[in-house]
């Protein structure tokens, strides 16, 4: 599994809650299994006071997201740090997914499973994910959506560093509302043109005498 993989954890967790919208879908342990995936060993060891743990980790993690998404870069980076000292990783060199076209293993780094409880063993992969990406491409690649009310965490993985929201839904609807706010503005404009346009006629009313 490559090591780019493991940042998408982060941003699943911190895109469970909607904050503006007062939404949380993590409220059950089957929400918390849900974000490991099928295929983890450690999913099946959750329990209900992994539900607690990993809305603490949520925080923090979506805390990282803010600071970098306001260009606090120094913040964002002390306060996953913070992380990746409190949920440390063990990395593993592992071929079992992979082979070569002779059948030999494709060596790759892995993130191993199995601390004590399932919120340490997420969140050490999600902080480690998160942290790779932050060296490689740059915390200001580290996103919170502008289409308001949506706010959900992405990592800008675009060419130009351009990318302003979470998903093309997103996307879509800013670019509607933007143009309706441009069309609102050019009508009260031309309201504005003709109203003053009309007062600054000359009066045609005849003058007593």
């Amino acid at each position: 599994m490559e090591l780019a993989y493991y940042s998408d954890y982060a941003v699943r967790l911190v895109n469970t809650e909607e904050p503006v919208r007062s939404k949380d879908s993590l409220t059950s342990v089957e929400a918390v299994r849900e974000l490991f995936g099928e295929a983890s060993q450690m999913a099946r060891r959750v329990t209900d006071s992994d539900v607690t743990r990993f809305r603490a980790v949520r925080a923090r993690l979506r805390a990282v997201f803010t600071a970098a998404d306001e260009g606090d870069h120094t913040h964002a980076v002390d306060l996953l740090n913070s992380l990746l000292l409190e949920f440390p990783v063990s990395p593993q060199i592992s071929g079992h997914d992979y082979l070569d076209e002779e059948g030999r293993p494709r060596w790759h780094m892995h993130l191993a499973d199995h601390p004590s409880n399932a919120t340490a063993g997420y969140a050490a992969i999600a902080a480690m994910g998160l942290a790779f990406h932050l060296t490689e491409f740059g915390a200001d690649r580290l996103g919170l959506c502008q289409a308001a009310p949506c706010r959900n965490a992405y990592l800008d993985t675009s060419t130009n560093r351009s990318r302003r929201y979470c998903s093309d839904r997103c996307a879509t609807r800013a670019n509607v509302a933007a143009y309706r706010a441009r069309k609102r503005l050019e009508a009260e404009r031309a309201d504005l043109t003709g109203l003053t346009a009309e007062t600054s006629q000359p009066s045609t009313t005849p003058i007593d005498r």
